[in-house]
């Protein structure tokens, strides 16, 4: 197994300590003090990022195992840039407030150079998939009997 380095870990941690504290203090103070207004236009997005936030914590202890989050968070950043910025800005057509979402969106490059790509690669995409469904019959004969009571 390919181990990530110790200083890989440290920037990993460092990934989700930046998820979870920018996070923290731009959506909590909102979900915590919100209007109905804000709960019926923005409640579902509140949510995701506030959950997003909270399950970043995880990656302080965790952070090999969490790289999912990580990468969810570029997906998702990457798409709105490409489906909706970009249209947007070729268009002529950004806004104040686009750019302020558009800005805050791009604070995902300082993860790129963060994340442990070649470990990615090796978990995600060369590493075989895990079975979609039980070992064959000839697998199940080999197992010893268990008696059920």
């Amino acid at each position: 197994m390919h181990e990530v380095s110790l200083l890989r870990l440290y920037t990993l941690r460092l990934c989700y300590l930046i998820l979870a504290v920018g996070l923290g203090l731009v959506i909590w103070p909102t979900v915590i003090h919100h209007s109905p207004e804000q709960a019926v236009a923005h409640g579902i997005q509140l949510s995701l990022f506030a959950g997003l936030g909270l399950t970043a914590v995880l990656g302080l202890r965790y952070p090999v195992q969490m790289i999912p989050l990580l990468l969810f968070e570029l997906t998702w950043k990457a798409i709105y840039l490409l489906a909706f910025a970009l249209p947007l800005w070729l268009a002529h057509q950004v806004t104040p407030a686009a750019a302020s979402d558009i800005q805050a969106v791009l604070v995902v490059v300082i993860f790129i150079p963060l994340i442990p790509w070649g470990y990615v690669v090796r978990q995600y995409i060369l590493r075989p998939d895990d079975r979609w469904k039980r070992g064959s019959i000839a697998t199940e004969e080999r197992k010893p009997a268990t008696a059920t009571l």
